[in-house]
């Protein structure tokens, strides 16, 4: 396991960053949060994916980007269990927003710890709260994973209750988005539903994930708009993302929710799924 962060940059290890560089300035940037089970990093493909579909739309140059990636990540410590975290910027720029005539991405990996839960929130459930800020329209951004997160962070800062694991957003049209940290699903008579992301939110590799292995077991897989009310009236509810893997929802401020089958079944198969990589 790895007991302390350690970070490179562009393949190097130091931890200085230019403070010209556009991830700083504005968040001009990319990020995946992988986790390392067993030696082997979970989902590589579908994060690698995303992360060079999200350089794209941010105009952040991609050529070789994959190779580099792969050779710097060659070259890290051997890691049997913890977590890598890539973050892509569009490296240094002058003043203003104009992009550089011919920008030079930066790449920085951090390995670090898996973070411990001693409450077992994947087997007990969690409590959860509803969050008051809501998350802007802006369907240019949603769906990727940028450096930008101010809404999460003020979302996060709104409870200092250790006992609430998440805490639940809605966009500004007042439909459900998702967790501070985690992407959303509920369970109606048995049919998997997740917020529409169109206007806002990240889409998650996990949720993505689930989609996949539900639609393989015959579960039925939907993405809609779903308001608060929906929520409350499921079956079932839970929380994922590639680090917590399937938290279920227990209670929700006054509201208890039981574990059902289907998010039971999910987490078996996600566990084969790892198994099988």
């Amino acid at each position: 396991m790895v007991m302390t962060i350690q970070q490179w940059v562009n393949g190097k290890a130091v931890s200085e960053l230019s403070l010209q560089d556009r991830g700083l300035s504005y968040g001009h940037g990319v990020f995946e949060t992988l986790r390392i089970a067993g030696g082997k990093l979970l989902l590589w493909p579908e994060h690698l994916e995303r992360l060079l579909a999200g350089c794209q739309r941010l105009s952040i140059p991609t050529q070789w980007l994959a190779e580099q990636l792969q050779q710097e990540m060659a070259a890290l410590p051997s890691v049997e269990d913890g977590v890598l975290k890539i973050i892509v910027t569009a490296g240094e720029g002058g003043r203003g927003y104009r992009l550089p005539v011919q920008p030079s991405p930066t790449r920085i990996l951090q390995l670090m710890p898996v973070p411990v839960y001693p409450d077992l929130p994947a087997e007990h459930g969690i409590e959860a709260r509803w969050c008051q800020i809501r998350l802007a329209c802006a369907p240019a951004l949603a769906g990727i994973k940028h450096l930008n997160r101010l809404e999460q962070v003020l979302a996060r800062a709104e409870w200092a209750d250790e006992h609430i694991r998440e805490g639940i957003l809605c966009g500004q049209d007042g439909y459900l988005a998702e967790g501070t940290m985690s992407n959303l699903f509920l369970v109606y008579d048995g049919v998997l539903i997740t917020p529409d992301l169109h206007d806002y939110g990240v889409a998650g590799i996990m949720r993505q994930h689930l989609m996949a292995l539900a639609g393989s077991a015959g579960i039925s897989v939907e993405v809609k708009k779903l308001q608060p009310k929906d929520l409350l009236g499921a079956d079932e509810v839970f929380f994922c993302n590639s680090l917590i893997g399937i938290w279920p929802l227990r209670l929700l401020e006054q509201q208890v929710f039981i574990p059902g089958p289907v998010t039971r079944r999910l987490q078996a198969l996600l566990t084969e799924s790892y198994c099988a990589c």
